[in-house]
C-alpha cells in the first residue's frame, strides 16, 4: 500500500521484496495490518514533505520467515511489531525513553520521525532491531487483538498511566476514535469512577455508549461533567488539534492532569494559558511506547479485562485498501483491518 500524494494511495504489486536480513533484522510475513488515525495525517496532506512512494502502515502482526543471528526471533515465531523503532541499547533506551532514541523512527511514516522504513500494509516487512521491536504473540491473544498492542492500546495505556489516574477519579476523553475509546477503557480499568467521552460524530458517541461510557458532542462536555460532579481530574486529548487541546484544558479541574496523545503539528496554537495558570494544570505530551507498555497491555487482554478487537468495524483485503482509506477518512469506519493475500 503506497502513498502517492494527498488522498492518493495505491496498491503496488511491482515493488521488490525486502532485502536480505542483517544480523539484527527479521523478515515478517504479514497476517493482518491496520489503518491508524495517524495514517490519515499524510493521507490528507497534513504533513509537508511526506515522501511519495512510502509503503504505509505501522500496526501489523505476522510470522517470522527469516531472521539474523541477533534478531531474537526464529522463523515460525508468531509476532507483532511496535510501531516505534528504537535500538534498545542506547542510554535513553535503557531509561525506557524509546521515542527519544537517536535512531528512533516509525514504520511507514516517511522521514517524519527518523529514517524512512517501509511499513506493514504489505505482504512482507523487514524489521530492524527485531529483538526489541518485535514481540511474540501469546496464544491467548488473537492477531486482531495484537494489532492494537502495536500502537493504539499501548498509546491509550500510556496516556492513563502518565496522567496518573487513580481509583475514584473522574476522566474526560476528548476524541472518540480508537485511541480515545481505549483510553476510556483503560481509565475504567485503573478505577476511574466517571468517564465521559466527547466526539462530534454520532457513530463514535454510539460506540462509546455501547462500551458503557457517557458520550457527548464536544460543546456539551463541560456541562456533562458539571452535571455529574464537576470538572475532570484527568483528561486525555486524543485528537491532535489546537481546538481539542484548548478544550481539554478548559474542562480540567484544579491541578488537573492532561495527557496529550493526539499527534500535533501546529507551531503557533492558541491556548487558554490563563486557565492553565489559574488551575495549576499539568499538560503532558505523550507518545505511545509499545516497547515499554506492551506487557501490561497484553495482560489486560489475556486476563479478559479488555478486548480491543471489539472496536474493529471493517475488514478489507489489502487489494481494496484505497477504498478502506477513503471510508476511514470520511468517518465511516471506526477501525479498519487489512488482510494481505
Amino acid at each position: 500500500m503506497v502513498y502517492e500524494g494527498p488522498r492518493r494511495v495505491r496498491v503496488r504489486r511491482d515493488l521488490p521484496e525486502p532485502p536480505r536480513c542483517g544480523p539484527g533484522d527479521a523478515l515478517v510475513r504479514v497476517t493482518c495490518a491496520a489503518i491508524c488515525g495517524t495514517d490519515l495525517h499524510p493521507y490528507r496532506g497534513e504533513i509537508p514533505g511526506f515522501a511519495p512512494g512510502t509503503v504505509l502502515g505501522h500496526e501489523f502482526v505476522g510470522t517470522v520467515v527469516a531472521a539474523g543471528a541477533d534478531a531474537g526471533h526464529r522463523p515460525g515465531d508468531e509476532v507483532f511489531a511496535s510501531d516505534l523503532i528504537s535500538c534498545g541499547t542506547c542510554r535513553v533506551c535503557a531509561r525506557g525513553w524509546h521515542y527519544q532514541c537517536p535512531s528512533a523512527t516509525l514504520f511507514g511514516y516517511s522521514t517524519v520521525v527518523g529514517a524512512a522504513v517501509d511499513g506493514g500494509q504489505a505482504d512482507l516487512v523487514l524489521v530492524p532491531h527485531a529483538a526489541y521491536v518485535l514481540a511474540r504473540r501469546p496464544a491467548s491473544v488473537t492477531p486482531e487483538q495484537a494489532l492494537f498492542v502495536c500502537d493504539t492500546l499501548t498509546t491509550a495505556h500510556t496516556a492513563i498511566r502518565r496522567s496518573s489516574v487513580t481509583p475514584g477519579e473522574s476522566v474526560a476523553v476528548v476524541g472518540g476514535g480508537p485511541v480515545g475509546l481505549l483510553s476510556a477503557m483503560c481509565a475504567r480499568e485503573a478505577g476511574a469512577a466517571r468517564v465521559v467521552v466527547a466526539d462530534p460524530l454520532p457513530a463514535r458517541r454510539a460506540a462509546a455508549e455501547a462500551l458503557g461510557f457517557a458520550a457527548v458532542a464536544p460543546d456539551g462536555l463541560a456541562d456533562a461533567l458539571a452535571a455529574s460532579g464537576g470538572p475532570a481530574d484527568a483528561v486525555v486529548e486524543a485528537v491532535g488539534s489546537p481546538a481539542a487541546l484548548a478544550q481539554a484544558m478548559l474542562v480540567a479541574g484544579p491541578r488537573g492532569r492532561i495527557a496529550v496523545v493526539g499527534a500535533h503539528h501546529a507551531t503557533d496554537a492558541p491556548l487558554p494559558t490563563g486557565t492553565g495558570f489559574a488551575r495549576e494544570l499539568t499538560v503532558r505530551f505523550v507518545v505511545g511506547d509499545p516497547i515499554a507498555d506492551r506487557a501490561p497491555a497484553l495482560e489486560l487482554i489475556s486476563s479478559g479485562r479488555l478486548d480491543p478487537a471489539a472496536l474493529v468495524s471493517h475488514r478489507f483485503p489489502l487489494d481494496e485498501a484505497p477504498a478502506a482509506y477513503d471510508l476511514f477518512d470520511r468517518g465511516g469506519a471506526l477501525k479498519v483491518v487489512l488482510y494481505p493475500g
